[in-house]
């Protein structure tokens, strides 16, 4: 049966497959389109999701650079100015719905499927894509460099801005309800620089960290108000990349201490940041199969996990994922504390398998994504 999401990446696989003969015939008169360029042919305007709700796809210029975003939510939510049929609410009008919005991976793959497209516990999905040549979150103009993230702070103010001026003027939303998903690089991103720099705005509520997580790398704006408020789920799996075996469980213990620091004792950073790692898969498999797949097992979850409920997730082989941070801050296996020391090793192999495309890969990949995603072997970011 061919649903709205599988009719819908149809499309884009066809049109991709297109572009990407197009593609090949510039290379040969020595022309390469980015991946940036071929993601820039797919159609923008209005579908519909999953849930049979609306879906805008736009692009707005912010801060100076180019953000395209998708909104997912009932077609009366949408502001007059957005063009969606049936959108009658007034810019800036405070709505009863709130948001999740998601931050992709390396590539952009899940910024093509969407995962958290649709209404979720009261939340309409939106996604970003990477103001970026390569589609990497962080690194706006450079080749993949692991989890180095050179753009992280002007991407992290881009997507700040994005939601308190741009998103307002598009549909109606609290405000005071705004939940973000990161995914591999998106995470890096999230936890790196739009948490500490950006969160105050948005405390109270939560950040999903899908397979990635980097320390804070720049200072933590109110720090003790946020996290005392804020809920933190980490999400890996055994078989994760090596550089985020490392990186993972240094970002785990710096949350915990900021927490700590902030006066809260064990009992409620436990209640506010949780892990896991059950899944036996690779870099965001969590249901044991591939990247699209799992992903999109724990955004449908997300509810369960991120908004009260008790971490049981189907397809997920543990009581529930929501297990306190503290005692817990390496999720793979080597003991508390012995992130550094455990990972170091394998580390530079991991960042090159994480994020080392080059050019020429992506350029490719891109027409060839949801080919893979049909075949079940796209287990990259």
């Amino acid at each position: 049966m061919l649903t709205v999401r599988s009719f819908f990446n149809l499309v884009v696989f066809l049109l991709l497959g297109v572009l990407s003969g197009g593609v090949e015939a510039q290379r040969k008169g020595g022309r390469r389109q980015t991946p940036q360029q071929q993601f820039a042919q797919v159609p923008q305007g209005v579908s519909k999701a999953t849930d049979g709700s609306t879906i805008l796809d736009m692009t707005a210029k912010v801060n100076g650079a180019d953000l395209r975003f998708k909104i997912s939510g009932p077609a009366d939510q949408f502001t007059a100015a957005s063009g969606v049929q049936g959108g009658a609410q007034q810019a800036g009008a405070e709505g009863n719905l709130g948001l999740n919005v998601l931050l992709h991976g390396d590539g952009g793959q899940s910024f093509l499927d969407f995962p958290n497209q649709a209404v979720q516990g009261n939340l309409m999905g939106v996604v970003v894509l990477a103001p970026s040549v390569n589609l990497l979150w962080g690194n706006r103009q450079g080749q993949p460099a692991g989890n180095d993230r050179p753009d992280g702070v002007a991407d992290a103010q881009a997507v700040n801005d994005l939601i308190l001026d741009v998103l307002p003027q598009m549909v109606a939303f609290n405000k005071s309800n705004v939940f973000f998903t990161g995914v591999s690089g998106g995470s890096l991103t999230l936890s790196g620089f739009f948490m500490p720099a950006h969160l105050t705005n948005f405390k109270g509520n939560g950040v999903l960290l899908d397979c990635g997580a980097l320390p804070p790398a720049v200072d933590f704006k109110d720090a003790a108000a946020t996290l005392s408020t804020t809920k933190i789920h980490f999400q890996s799996s055994q078989r994760e990349l090596s550089s985020l075996q490392q990186s993972i469980p240094q970002a785990i213990q710096a949350y915990e201490k900021l927490a700590s620091d902030a006066g809260l004792n064990t009992d409620q950073i436990n209640a506010l940041q949780t892990v896991d790692a059950t899944p036996n898969g690779g870099h965001c498999a969590f249901d044991g199969k591939d990247f699209v797949s799992g992903i999109q097992l724990v955004a449908d979850n997300y509810k369960n996990i991120m908004q009260g409920g008790d971490g049981a997730v189907k397809g997920i082989n543990v009581a529930t994922v929501l297990k306190g941070v503290v005692g817990n801050e390496n999720p793979f296996g080597r003991g508390r504390g012995a992130a550094a020391a455990g990972a170091a090793a394998g580390g530079a192999t991991g960042a090159g398998k994480q994020t080392g495309r080059t050019a020429k890969q992506a350029s490719r990949l891109a027409a060839a994504r949801l080919n893979a995603r049909a075949l079940g072997q796209l287990d990259q970011n």
